[in-house]
Parts: C-alpha cells; sequence; structure tokens
C-alpha cells in the first residue's frame, strides 16, 4: 500500500470553500490574492462561479537565487542539479549547497512553472491590473499595484463589472495565446479548461491545438529558455509587453478589470525594451505554440506535450510500462537495466481517479546515469499523471482517458511498438483495436491505498477527466 494523494484534489475543495465563502457573506466585491500552482486557478474558478465584482492581485514571483557565479530558479535548476547528482558530476555536498541558494526570497518560483504561468493567466485574461503579475512579489512595485487594486475594486463595483463580463471565449483565446507564446505550463489546460466551463463556456484539447498553430515562442525564461520571471521577463516588459507583441493575434475589444478594453489598456503599452527575451514576432525562439495536443489509439481523448521544452519530436521504440513510480524509478538508476533512448517509459494508473488527483510524476522519471554520462539528456516519458511546469524534457502527459477509467494505456506491455509524431499530432501503440479491448478486458488496477470516506473518496467518484478540467460536473453550468 502507497500513498500518491496530489495537491489538483484540493484545488477543487478551495474552489468549493471560496465560492461559498462569496456567494454567502454579503460583498460587494472581493480582491483575491495567490500566487501558486493550485490556489490561482481555484480562487479564479471560485469567483466565476459567484460572479460578484473582483480583482485578482498576483502574489509574484520570487528573487532567483545564485550560487558560484550561477543564477539558480527552484524547479527548473532543481532538476537539473538532482540529474547531475545522480550521474555522479557533482557530491552530496555540493548537491546540499546548490540546493541552499535555490530560493532567493518569498515568492512564487520564478520560472515559467505553473504557478506563474497561473499568475500571467489573471492579467490576460483580464482579471488583474496591467503589469502586476511579473512583479517580484518582494518588490515596491507590488506594494504599489496592491494599493491600485484596493482602489480599482470600488471602481468595479460602482460599475458593477463581474467576472464573466470578462471571461469570455474571446478572453480566454487571449490567455492560451500568452501561455503557448511564454512557454508555460501543461498544468493550465486543466486549469483554464475548468474556469471556463465554471463560465459555462466549452473548451476543448482541439482549441488549445487550435491557437497553439498561431503564436510562437517569444520569452526567453526557464524552463524553455535562459531567464526568470521577476528580472529578466518583467524587465523586459512583462505580460503588457508580450500581449503588445501579440496584438494582432488578440481579441483586444475583451474588457478587463480597468474598466477599459484590452486594446485601451495596449495604446498604453510600449514593445519591450529587451528583444533578447521578449522576441519580436517576426524573430521568435521558437516557430510554434509552446504546448502540442497529440490524439491516437494510446490517447483517443488527447495527451499533451510541452514541446517548447522538450527535444524529442518525433520517435518509434519499444515500451517500458510501470504502474508504480517507485518500479519506474528503480529501473532508470539501474545501470544493469535493458534502458536506452530507444525505449519510451510508460507511467500509468497516476491519472485524476487513479493516483488520485494527477501527481506531478512525469518529471520524476530521473535521465538514466548511464545514458546522461554518454551524453543523452533526454527520452520519451508518457503518463496520465501531470507534470511540474518548471521541468523540462520530452514527456507526454495528461493521456486521456487514464488508465484507472478504462483508457487504453492500461493495455501497452513491455516491448510493445511506440509511435509518436508531434507535427502531425499523433500518438499510437502499434497493436489493433481487437487486442487493445481484449488487454483492457483482462487487465487488473494495481493495489493502491484505499479511501472508503471523506472528500477523497468524493473527488475520485465525481472527478471529471483531464480534458474537461478535473473539475467535478456538478459545479459547472449546463454546456
Amino acid at each position: 500500500m502507497f500513498f500518491d494523494l496530489s495537491s489538483l484534489i484540493y484545488r477543487n475543495l478551495l474552489a468549493i470553500t471560496t465560492e461559498e465563502l462569496i456567494a454567502r457573506h454579503p460583498f460587494d466585491g472581493v480582491i483575491l490574492l495567490g500566487s501558486c500552482d493550485k490556489n490561482v486557478p481555484a480562487q479564479l474558478m471560485a469567483a466565476v462561479s459567484a460572479n460578484k465584482p473582483m480583482m485578482f492581485l498576483p502574489g509574484g514571483p520570487m528573487l532567483p537565487g545564485h550560487y558560484q557565479g550561477e543564477t539558480l530558479a527552484c524547479g527548473t535548476d532543481s532538476f537539473r542539479i538532482w540529474t547531475r547528482h545522480l550521474a555522479g558530476e557533482i557530491s552530496a555536498g555540493e548537491l546540499k549547497k546548490a540546493e541552499s541558494c535555490l530560493y532567493g526570497s518569498i515568492g512564487a518560483c520564478p520560472i515559467m512553472g505553473t504557478a506563474n504561468s497561473m499568475q500571467c493567466a489573471t492579467e490576460s485574461l483580464g482579471l488583474s491590473l496591467p503589469g502586476s503579475a511579473t512583479a517580484p512579489a518582494v518588490s515596491s512595485e507590488k506594494l504599489r499595484g496592491a494599493e491600485e487594486t484596493g482602489r480599482g475594486i470600488m471602481q468595479l463595483i460602482r460599475q458593477d463589472l463581474k467576472p464573466t463580463d470578462i471571461v469570455t471565449r474571446e478572453a480566454l483565446e487571449n490567455c492560451i495565446t500568452v501561455l503557448m507564446s511564454s512557454g508555460g505550463s501543461t498544468n493550465l489546460i486543466i486549469h483554464l479548461t475548468a474556469i471556463a466551463r465554471r463560465a459555462g463556456i466549452e473548451l476543448g484539447l482541439e482549441d488549445f491545438q487550435r491557437i497553439s498553430e498561431r503564436p510562437r515562442v517569444l520569452v526567453d525564461v526557464k524552463p524553455s529558455g535562459r531567464g526568470t520571471v521577476g528580472i529578466e521577463f518583467h524587465q523586459a516588459g512583462g505580460v503588457p509587453a508580450l500581449m503588445k507583441e501579440l496584438e494582432p493575434l488578440l481579441h483586444t475589444g475583451v474588457l478587463t478589470v480597468t474598466g477599459r478594453t484590452m486594446k485601451e489598456n495596449l495604446d498604453q503599452v510600449s514593445r519591450t525594451c529587451n528583444p533578447d527575451v521578449i522576441a519580436p514576432f517576426d524573430h521568435p525562439l521558437k516557430p510554434e505554440g509552446g504546448i502540442a495536443v497529440l490524439r491516437g489509439n494510446l490517447a483517443p481523448r488527447g495527451a499533451v506535450i510541452k514541446r517548447s521544452a522538450a527535444s524529442i519530436m518525433k520517435f518509434r521504440g519499444e515500451a517500458r510500462v510501470f504502474d508504480s513510480l517507485a518500479a519506474a524509478e528503480q529501473y532508470l538508476l539501474d545501470p544493469d537495466s535493458d534502458m536506452d533512448e530507444n525505449k519510451a517509459v510508460i507511467l500509468r494508473h497516476y491519472g485524476p481517479k487513479g493516483a488520485p488527483g494527477m501527481p506531478e510524476f512525469g518529471n520524476y522519471m530521473p535521465i538514466p546515469p548511464k545514458m546522461y554520462r554518454r551524453g543523452v539528456k533526454d527520452y520519451l516519458r508518457i503518463t496520465d499523471a501531470r507534470m511540474s511546469g518548471g521541468a523540462f524534457g520530452t514527456v507526454v502527459l495528461h493521456v486521456c482517458p487514464e488508465a484507472a477509467a478504462g483508457g487504453p494505456l492500461g493495455a501497452v506491455r513491455d516491448g510493445d511498438i511506440i509511435t509518436m509524431d508531434v507535427d502531425k499530432g499523433l500518438l499510437q501503440v502499434e497493436l489493433t483495436p481487437e487486442v487493445i479491448a481484449a488487454r483492457l478486458q483482462a487487465a487488473a488496477a494495481p493495489v493502491r491505498e484505499s479511501f472508503e470516506r471523506g472528500f477523497v473518496r468524493h473527488y475520485i467518484d465525481h472527478v471529471l477527466q483531464a480534458d474537461e478540467g478535473c473539475d467535478f460536473a456538478y459545479m459547472q453550468p449546463h454546456l
């Protein structure tokens, strides 16, 4: 028996309790404050459902750390340093010293991980003040932004401007455009889908893929690039400067919490002062959006990959299949295993119901030390779990339906041939439909922690799949 509970479960619980607090108290309007992976989307889900005048105040990113002349950002550099330690490049003592320098201040991890991607989403949706998402948590700008937000909510109350007036399909498409151009987190596909459905808007993976084909990756920050959100990106102009570069692709007539349209806001914005950090649209860092959607007989309802942080766009090779993270790690770290770059590692039964809660185990399948020493820095991983927004590598995520819900990932066995083509949006196992069906009928789920009561039991019984935002159906308007 083992315990793999994920904090995504409590996103839904926080959304429910926050909605109750907003809806059941005689508030004329609210300011919501958050900065981390689950509390930002939870509060936005609640605000859209309660639908009272609301402004969001992003807590802001932390400052980066520094070690031996190198700038470090927790999250992305945590994984990189740990990989070097596993490969024997740095000792346990050096690892400890580097770890102690990862965190420069309070705030969200300074990369374009889930936390900062969500904070940028509040701004690109029009729910927070321009420039507020990337101002560092410890900056005087953050204090000024807090004061301006306090004044702003009074104006929103007078105008009776509510979240559903702002969170429209057009605003969501703007947000997705910014997500794809900033190299943001795959977790936002789940969160934005849930927020949209709370507003009665059907947002599917095909919408993310369609929008991803228009922008290019322009922002040079980790994990897709080199800089950090609160320093390089913010000083280059942050979300407003990025949206200025993307303006021809945006729906600029949407309303924002400033009481003005996005176009009126952008009319006051100059293009970036640092094109090395926010690249011109005609000279992008990468020629397509940061996230791609894959489909095929291995993911009939879709899967996602953060292609801006991956290096393998085409693959054909054998599967190595695991129903526990511990077993996968043991295999990958075993110098005598048959693992090489021609094999795809599949980790399953870690989806919304299976884990439960889709833990971020996509980033906990390490680069085998024996491969790293040969200069191999990436390999294909496929899972129905999620991945930290700060992680990197070729990891296919959110495979839907998950194995625990009868998805075809549960039919794959060691030695089966997996094919992936990111440019074509394909993810396949070379098996006939009859073989897949027969194997699924005979498949058995691994023995996990048993939940007989409480919110976790409720979550397992009611959670929707990844392509529907992992919310509860009864919390959404009829779509």
